[in-house]
């Protein structure tokens, strides 16, 4: 008996323990997903006590500008009316440190920063040094030269003697470390004599030379501390809520985030839009995939053809407008009227007619398109490449004696390609908190619902045996009364025969 009250004690502990595990996996089930919805939403938002904080306020993904410039094969042919020839030189690559400061969180649920930027030459990854000879349009000419043409005739002339005076050419041949970073001129006194608030960049010229050791403006952006619906959105940018570069108030908008976060819990809806000041509007990506980095599930968002396409191709775009081919965008009026135009590499996924005007260009998507891929759940970049050309509108200007018999022609200067991927630490920190962590309690609630299943049959397998048993013991007592009822009845029908068979003996003595 003893046994028996200890398999039927520990047969209930098994159910109630069964019980107890499958509740508890029924409630992770239903509770966990906004449990990691609610630490999601705590950790990613704009707060000194979130874990995403010291990564927004100091990036510690390394950040890599490569840059690839288009070196003029042909320089004198071109001022013949030639077909312009360019070979691709580079990569240069340069380290970009990133750093938050005048951090002022204000009423409204936003937060203003400035970031700077600065750059260290990387000689290792580089296919060549800043001391190496580029020969390349001559910006500052050429623009000047753009400037005058419905200037009197006058006025060219002064302009043309003033640069055969300093010895200025269409063409010129400086380093990599001077086109980058600037270069004394002396063209630019004349620039800022004669077009005063046309041409605001003073000292040195250089392609990037506004960008090293300096910001990129005042950013006030949503915090999403009381607000989480507009998490990380620009709300004003140098104190502006649109900008006043383009023709219409959608091109004029600000919209999106400041490029480096998003909102979580992204779907293949969903979009990213930022505001670049490098381009002087907002863009937007599309989603293109679903995919992994290094174990992380990511969704890959690309750039959509619509993104410079002109006004006649994509209506929206007319903003942007004055337009040339599809495919490349007008910067002119927010790079001191210059007729400098911004696109893909090499031309890709613009109008054919701009990459076979050049010999040399060789677009495709490999090589030449922009990808980020974003962690779906927190909006955190995984990996990214943004790819970018910067391309010069030439042509002679009648008058100005160093333009020649130059063709019109979009020549491309150069294209960069800004990249970084999450590494080392950070990226092993980021997997074991928001991919491995939550991963474990998904399995964990089903594991500890099957368990309790398990555990609760235990008890039933339990009662249905000691049934079986009690049936067969019972069945055997009842089959073993009937069988002595059978004996003692045969007995008793010997006891009463007996008679019977002794008058049959005594008859026949």
């Amino acid at each position: 008996m003893g046994g028996c009250a200890r398999a039927r004690w520990a047969t209930a502990a098994l159910g109630f323990l069964g019980l107890l595990c499958a509740v508890l996996g029924a409630v992770m089930i239903i509770s966990v997903p906004s449990i990691i919805r609610q630490q999601v939403y705590k950790n990613v938002r704009i707060d000194p006590s979130s874990l995403s904080f010291n990564m927004w306020k100091e990036i510690p993904i390394p950040f890599y500008l490569s840059i690839y410039f288009f070196d003029i094969v042909n320089s004198q042919e071109i001022l013949r009316g030639q077909k312009p020839q360019v070979r691709e030189r580079g990569p240069y690559v340069y380290r970009e440190y990133r750093r938050k400061t005048n951090i002022t969180f204000n009423d409204n649920d936003t937060v203003s920063f400035l970031e700077y930027r600065t750059f260290e030459f990387q000689p290792d990854k580089s296919s060549g040094l800043e001391s190496d000879y580029i020969i390349m349009p001559n910006i500052l000419v050429l623009s000047a030269a753009m400037l005058m043409e419905n200037k009197p005739m006058s006025l060219k002339v002064f302009l043309t003697l003033a640069f055969t005076t300093f010895g200025q050419h269409a063409f010129m041949n400086r380093t990599v470390g001077e086109i980058m970073w600037g270069y004394d001129d002396p063209i630019l006194n004349i620039i800022h004599k004669y077009f005063p608030d046309k041409f605001p960049m003073k000292g040195k010229f250089g392609l990037f030379a506004e960008l090293n050791n300096s910001n990129s403006g005042l950013f006030t952006v949503f915090t999403g501390i009381s607000n989480f619906s507009r998490i990380h959105l620009v709300d004003k940018w140098n104190g502006l809520s649109k900008v006043s570069f383009w023709h219409s108030d959608q091109c004029n908008m600000i919209n999106g985030t400041s490029g480096q976060l998003w909102a979580p819990f992204m779907t293949p809806q969903s979009s990213l839009e930022f505001y670049s000041p490098e381009a002087c509007r907002s863009m937007k990506l599309i989603y293109k995939e679903a995919g992994e980095f290094e174990g992380i599930p990511t969704f890959r968002f690309k750039a959509p053809d619509t993104l410079f396409a002109n006004g006649s191709v994509y209506p929206p775009n007319e903003g942007f407008c004055p337009c040339r081919e599809s495919g490349i965008q007008n910067v002119s009026t927010c790079r001191f009227n210059a007729p400098l135009f911004l696109s893909h590499p090499h031309f890709y996924n613009a109008d054919p007619v701009l990459a076979e005007a050049v010999f040399g260009l060789h677009p495709n998507e490999k090589d030449h398109s922009l990808f980020l891929d974003i962690h779906p759940v927190t909006g955190i970049p995984m990996n990214c490449s943004v790819k970018l050309q910067l391309s010069l509108y030439i042509k002679a200007v009648k008058g100005i004696g160093q333009t020649r018999n130059i063709q019109p022609v979009v020549l491309p200067l150069v294209w960069f390609e800004e990249r970084g991927a999450m590494e080392g630490e950070t990226l092993q920190k980021f997997y074991t908190q928001l991919v491995l962590m939550p991963k474990l309690l998904h399995y964990a609630q089903y594991v500890l619902l099957a368990l309790g299943c398990l555990l609760l049959l235990v008890p039933v397998v339990y009662q249905i045996r000691t049934q079986e048993r009690c049936y067969l013991f019972w069945s055997s007592n009842k089959k073993g009364s009937k069988d002595k009822e059978a004996m003692q009845a045969y007995s008793e029908s010997l006891m009463t025969s007996a008679p019977k068979g002794a008058v049959l003996q005594e008859a026949r003595l």
